[in-house]
């Protein structure tokens, strides 16, 4: 059983392209499926973010300062630096259409926190310090987004959001998800019981993912084809961060003199964004909005599976 949950991790990659082929496939074919695949979406995505959001280890989070260095070397590249660079990256490419900016924003401000084990992992980078930040991650993301869109997002945009579905969505993807998680791993050191469904919920991840790719795209193929522009308008600057943010996880692994595992997992951290974590939050924005936000971030997704089969052998290869 073991060998088949390496198996699933280490071709996870391949397991979602098929779920994205499958998904496209399905929506042109039928629109009674696409209304049946949109209608679970909500709680496929619920199941995704608590089956992650278990696998993270809160209750070691004191074990993710043993390299101090490397830690504030990770923190630096992907709060302040990256940022820094999508902000530019936006300017120079003059979008201004709200959605597709805060889809945007949404997909590159936050760094991933699932999948970017194993890419992590079969790029030789540091596993041990990719495991350990993860929750250092996620709470530095939650805490920091709102400052990101207050920074970066002028008040005419904010002015058009409904705070409320945004809240609701936060609340019911993010927040119940994670006290379940929580929940369960506090539970789990005083019960064998708990552990074992704890143990479980680690099979969970990468088939909840492939089902949510496949549902949403399966779901809203159609509308992303009456949308064809957004994808082309931001495919480039895609492109863009794929080939420059792992130049500045690079940069700022040497800046603090890390090795050079850690160095590939700061890369790796940099450029590799959380879009499947944030895309509930787009479920909560105004109605006229979601489909385009949403096609933004699914584009991001696309874009970043062809990028990390290039990373993981180039990565390896050139960071020494």
């Amino acid at each position: 059983m073991q060998y088949i949950k390496s198996m699933i991790e280490k071709y996870q990659i391949y397991i979602y392209f098929i779920a994205l082929l499958s998904g496209i496939l399905v929506g042109l074919i039928s629109n009674t499926f696409a209304s049946i695949l949109e209608s679970i979406i909500s709680v496929s995505l619920c199941l995704l973010m608590f089956s992650m959001f278990s696998q993270i280890p809160f209750f070691n989070i004191k074990h993710s300062l043993f390299n101090i260095k490397s830690i504030v070397a990770l923190l630096i590249s992907n709060f302040i630096v990256i940022p820094l660079f999508v902000y530019g990256l936006i300017q120079l490419f003059d979008i201004s259409d709200a959605p597709i900016l805060i889809g945007l924003y949404l997909v590159l401000l936050t760094p991933c926190i699932d999948y970017v084990l194993v890419f992590n992992a079969l790029g030789k980078g540091n596993e041990q310090l990719m495991l350990f930040a993860t929750p250092l991650l996620f709470i530095c993301q939650i805490l920091l987004l709102p400052l990101y869109f207050t920074l970066f997002l002028n008040t005419d945009i904010f002015s058009q959001i409904d705070i409320l579905p945004f809240l609701k969505s936060f609340l019911m993807f993010i927040i119940f998800p994670l006290l379940l998680a929580l929940l369960l791993q506090y539970s789990s050191k005083k019960s064998k019981n708990i552990n074992q469904i704890l143990k479980l919920t680690s099979w969970l991840p990468e088939i909840l993912m492939a089902l949510v790719l496949f549902s949403i795209v399966g779901s809203q193929i159609n509308k992303i084809i009456h949308n064809l522009n957004i994808v082309i308008t931001v495919i480039p600057i895609y492109i863009c961060f794929l080939i420059i943010a792992p130049l500045i996880g690079t940069l700022c692994g040497k800046v603090f003199k890390v090795t050079q595992e850690t160095k590939r997992t700061i890369a790796f951290s940099s450029s590799t964004r959380n879009a499947l974590v944030v895309l509930p939050l787009a479920l909560g924005l105004p109605n006229h909005w979601v489909t385009i936000t949403t096609t933004v971030i699914i584009t991001q997704t696309l874009c970043e599976l062809l990028g990390e089969l290039i990373y993981i052998k180039m990565i390896p290869k050139y960071i020494k």
